[in-house]
């Protein structure tokens, strides 16, 4: 499947028009995540893990993209690795999320307690300071 291709399947984006300002709010100060501690409370997520994608990006990208699936042995987080160093929202081009997919394999490789309170800590230091990558 080429870039153009998956590029078709959508997630959010910067000023993304099905956004509403109510809704601009929530992702900007990314309290749209608090639902998510639901599923930390449930066993199904952890706080600190790759990111989940969207099934469809899931499907294409594992095609494409080496050790894509290398992400579904650990529970999917709120926050990650790649998250605390630039990659919170859009991944427009396929080279974005090589890196990404780095980044996550990186932390799944170099897990440890104290690295997850380092990305907890970063986390809250990118929302206190309204990362310019948050939309």
């Amino acid at each position: 499947m080429s870039e153009s291709e998956i590029n078709n399947v959508i997630g959010t984006f910067k000023n993304d028009p099905r956004i509403t300002s109510f809704g601009k709010f929530l992702r900007k100060t990314r309290i749209d995540e608090l639902p998510q501690f639901i599923n930390v409370f449930n066993g199904q997520m952890s706080i600190v893990g790759p990111r989940p994608h969207m099934v469809k990006h899931t499907e294409e990208y594992s095609k494409i993209v080496d050790e894509f699936l290398v992400r579904q042995f650990v529970k999917p987080g709120i926050t990650g690795w790649a998250q605390t160093t630039g990659y919170i929202d859009e991944t427009r081009k396929l080279e974005e999320m090589k890196d990404k997919i780095k980044r996550d394999v990186w932390y799944i490789e170099n897990w440890s307690f104290l690295l997850d309170l380092k990305i907890i800590v970063l986390t809250i230091l990118n929302i206190i300071r309204k990362d310019k990558n948050a939309y």
